[in-house]
């Protein structure tokens, strides 16, 4: 007798089903008798010959025919009723806006969003009463330091992709990203806001930027796994490392990047030719820069043990300022070169060699991050000179969990030039930074600039950024490595009080590594280390458990002591604000 049916299995070869054995009718009686006394005792009727399943899909009329459908995309979850729209406004439900319908075809979906966030803070820095005091009479170097800062930006996102990324990456995509500004700043003393000491005391700017624009094509799968490499190609996103040290940006570049054995792998190698920032924006002009930056890292899951993620990196950072023009920012204070020291244009070149870490081991969670810097700046405006680069970053931090608390300590520091005159620079510096450490935005170290000189001048300290670096501006100046460098040292926690509101607090203890670097700017011997104590507290709260609304509320302290008071004043600074965040 020859075989009966074949069908194929789950790996695609073919079976063959054996004809039944002798006995075979008997024996398939019974299972049927016994079937239906399975289903008798159940409660449930037996259909009679030919009855449907009246719970099918409509797809299937009453007749017995087929009805075609005419978008598999359109068919909802149970009770599968076909056409099952939301409305365009409503981005939890079906909504084409949000990529839940192809476009064109089966397999192309448009998805737009819309980001509104609005930040409003006040605060205190100091701020030197310039050479034509706000109020007559006052003779004090420093005067009123109260700001008021509010900036709101918009952002509509659209992004085209071809493929359903349910299973498997897809195989392009392009997306835009316009973004809108609105920055106020009010201060009450002169050449705050201006060089010109007749100009008022407030500024309001507004700017339009392209901000991100990348078409990102999906080269190929290197394995059953999805390991994949694709590309990225324009204006686009990155930040090179877990807690955003040394480069954090979106500018145009060119971007390689992919996955191995099983996702444990990933890659990126990315090469930018920055485009130059609005001053009070932060956005992207259409203006060259003039820096180059490449970043190759790999990042490797469960090193060593589970849950402890590693990666080592290299960053390269050529900024060219020999035979241009003088930069002056927005304000018509000057940025390039600093205007401070020889303020002769120089080249800076600089390669950062890194290895840092996030995870768990065991109950302990781990973070950290070591930097080596080394390079040439060709004319050094506080040296003096040509200096060889030789700095160094180090971090750590340490927490635990316990039920609904985490409880954390961590060290931060940079190296500081003790000798800015002897030809080697052992200060550090990052590329771009936005550190996400020690309190992050809530602290008010690491949230507001502290200008070191009057009329523009370089920043003790960058706004985002913890590094005393000595440079005119973080976006738009260059990096300086002959600076006092830095040692913080912490202590925090984090509440989840419920699960759409979290607490967060940190103490840190502030000190400069050397005090030379000062010394030779200010023209001030005996600066002592200490710079103070920064405490921080800040609340964020998500109603919907999502991002699409994010409300944020901080307030934090700098209490001088040392060094600061020895440069500054000894009054307390304080800051205190808000930020909402809007997502469509």
């Amino acid at each position: 007798m020859r075989h009966l049916t074949s069908r194929s299995d789950l790996d695609g070869s073919s079976r063959v089903v054996e004809p039944a054995e002798k006995g075979g009718a008997a024996v398939g009686a019974i299972r049927i008798g016994a079937a239906i006394l399975c289903v008798l005792l159940a409660g449930v009727p037996a259909r009679a010959a030919g009855e449907r399943d009246t719970e099918q899909a409509p797809a299937v009329a009453a007749n017995g025919e087929t009805t075609p459908i005419e978008s598999r995309w359109k068919i909802a979850p149970p009770p599968y009723k076909l056409n099952a729209k939301g409305h365009w406004y409503d981005p939890y439900n079906q909504n084409l806006l949000k990529g839940d319908y192809p476009i064109y075809g089966e397999d192309v979906f448009l998805k737009l969003t819309g980001i509104n966030r609005t930040s409003v803070e006040g605060r205190s820095a100091p701020t030197p009463s310039s050479v034509s005091a706000r109020r007559p009479g006052e003779f004090s170097f420093f005067g009123n330091d109260n700001a008021i800062i509010l900036d709101e930006k918009f952002a509509t996102r659209l992004e085209v992709q071809k493929g359903s990324t349910s299973f498997k990456p897809f195989e392009w995509q392009l997306s835009l990203e316009g973004v809108g500004d609105l920055n106020l700043l009010k201060v009450f003393e002169n050449a705050a806001v201006d060089p010109d000491v007749r100009d008022a005391t407030s500024r309001t700017t507004t700017h339009f930027a392209l901000q991100e624009g990348f078409l990102e094509v999906h080269l190929a799968n290197l394995s059953t796994n999805y390991d994949f490499i694709s590309t990225k190609i324009g204006r686009q996103p990155f930040n090179s490392d877990f807690r955003s040290l040394i480069f954090s940006d979106v500018n145009q570049g060119v971007r390689l990047f992919g996955s191995a054995n099983g996702n444990r792998y990933q890659y990126n190698l990315i090469y930018f030719n920055q485009a130059e920032k609005d001053t009070n924006s932060e956005l992207n002009t259409f203006d060259l820069r003039h820096q180059q930056i490449a970043i190759a890292n790999v990042y490797i899951q469960d090193f060593l043990t589970l849950g402890y993620q590693t990666q080592f990196s290299v960053h390269y950072d050529r900024d060219e300022g020999r035979g241009r023009d003088l930069v002056f920012d927005n304000q018509g204070f000057l940025v390039r070169p600093d205007p401070v020291g020889i303020a002769k244009a120089h080249d800076v070149t600089v390669f950062y060699l890194g290895w840092t870490s996030e995870g768990h081991i065991g109950w302990l969670n781990v973070s950290h991050a070591f930097y080596e810097a080394l390079g040439h700046d060709t004319s050094n405006p506080i040296a003096g000179r040509s200096v060889d680069i030789n700095g160094q970053l180090a971090f750590l931090e340490l927490s635990v969990d316990r039920d609904w608390m985490r409880y954390q300590t961590s060290m931060f520091y940079t190296s500081g030039d003790g000798n800015p005159r002897d030809g080697t620079a052992h200060g550090f510096d990052s590329i771009l930074d936005n550190p996400k450490i020690l309190g992050g935005d809530f602290s008010y170290w690491n949230r507001q600039s502290i200008r070191i000189a009057d009329r523009g001048g370089v920043a003790l300290m960058q706004r985002n950024s913890i590094i005393p670096d000595l440079r005119s501006s973080k976006i738009q100046g260059q990096a300086n490595f002959v600076n006092p460098g830095i040692m913080m040292l912490n202590v925090g926690a984090t509440a989840e009080l419920t699960q759409t509101l979290r607490l967060v607090g940190n103490a840190t203890y502030i000190r400069f590594m050397e005090t030379k670097p000062l010394e030779i700017l200010l023209k001030q011997p005996n600066i002592r280390s200490d710079v103070g104590v920064d405490l921080s507290l800040g609340l964020e709260y998500r109603p919907l458990l999502n991002n699409n609304i994010i409300l944020r509320g901080f307030g934090a302290v700098l209490e001088p002591i040392g060094g600061f008071k020895d440069i500054f004043q000894s009054q307390t600074l304080y800051q205190v604000g808000t930020e909402a965040v809007l997502v469509f």
